[in-house]
């Protein structure tokens, strides 16, 4: 009899201790529930504060964002513009003229432009622009204002220092503040403007204004270049898939070299660059 009072003495005192461990763990955990609850609440309140920012911690925000945007974009058109210039310069060789000549369907005058804007970055003085079916020569305002725009966007204020003569024929022209020459051309500036020197030589003839003893190349030749002394184009670059030159002045073309591109849509200025590298290092023999 004892024993089982012993036992049962044991089994309460057991029972004691497990009660009081489960009202300490109930405790503690209803302590953390409530700590997290008020957390919660107190991340709620503040939470719209996160998001929008204090009222006057955000106007200095934004009063410091903006006097600072202006400065930054400038460096980084300046950087770009310095970093072009000196492209051109690393270049063993620089073509003064280079022809854009496009053989795909549908041009793109903002990749046109940057092309150009481009070109003029690295020094070159002259671009000529031509497609085969004279899309840019019909369009050639559109084409200007794409330019400017570009020339805007890529060199910044400093752009406007370039200064563009803009021909799109041989009489009339467009000057913008800028100094390379950009020339469109058409098929009428290939083959079709030979077959006009070719018929009003044979009129002066005809009207005795000259001798055909007078007529020579090189009479040939003055009257095909009158309309504006511009030089023969050194590169032409190609877009496109087609193997031809499309009628592009072939009077001028006797020692131009020739690179071909895939597109000139997406163009980079790294795809430019490559064919102005690639031109630098080419062996130009002169028919020799």
């Amino acid at each position: 009899m004892p024993l089982l009072y012993s036992l049962l003495w044991r089994f309460l005192l057991v029972l004691v201790h497990v009660n009081r461990a489960i009202v300490s763990w109930l405790r503690v955990r209803l302590r953390s529930w409530k700590g997290r609850l008020w957390e919660r609440a107190v991340a709620a309140l503040l939470l719209p504060f996160a998001l929008t920012g204090f009222p006057d911690h955000q106007k200095k925000l934004n009063h410091n964002s903006d006097a600072n945007a202006t400065p930054v974009t400038g460096n980084r058109t300046d950087s770009r513009r310095l970093r072009w210039l000196s492209d051109g310069k690393s270049l063993e060789k620089l073509p003064v003229h280079i022809g854009l000549l496009v053989a795909e369907e549908e041009p793109s005058y903002t990749d046109i432009a940057n092309l150009v804007v481009w070109c003029m970055a690295v020094g070159i003085s002259y671009v000529s622009v031509y497609d085969n079916h004279g899309i840019f020569r019909k369009n050639n305002s559109r084409l200007l204002e794409e330019i400017i725009k570009q020339q805007q966007e890529l060199l910044g204020v400093e752009g406007s220092k370039y200064g563009v003569e803009f021909l799109s024929n041989g009489t009339d022209k467009h000057v913008v503040s800028c100094r390379p020459t950009v020339k469109v051309l058409s098929p009428e500036d290939g083959k079709q403007r030979i077959v006009q020197v070719a018929q009003q030589l044979c009129r002066s003839v005809e009207n005795k204004e000259k001798s055909s003893k007078d007529i020579s190349v090189s009479m040939l030749d003055i009257l095909l270049r009158e309309s504006k002394n511009v030089p023969d184009p050194d590169l032409v670059v190609k877009f496109g898939p087609v193997d031809s030159t499309l009628g592009f002045l072939p009077w001028h073309i006797r020692l131009t070299e020739f690179i071909s591109l895939p597109s000139h849509r997406n163009i980079s200025y790294e795809d430019l660059f490559g064919a102005l590298q690639q031109y630098s290092v080419c062996q130009q023999r002169l028919g020799q």
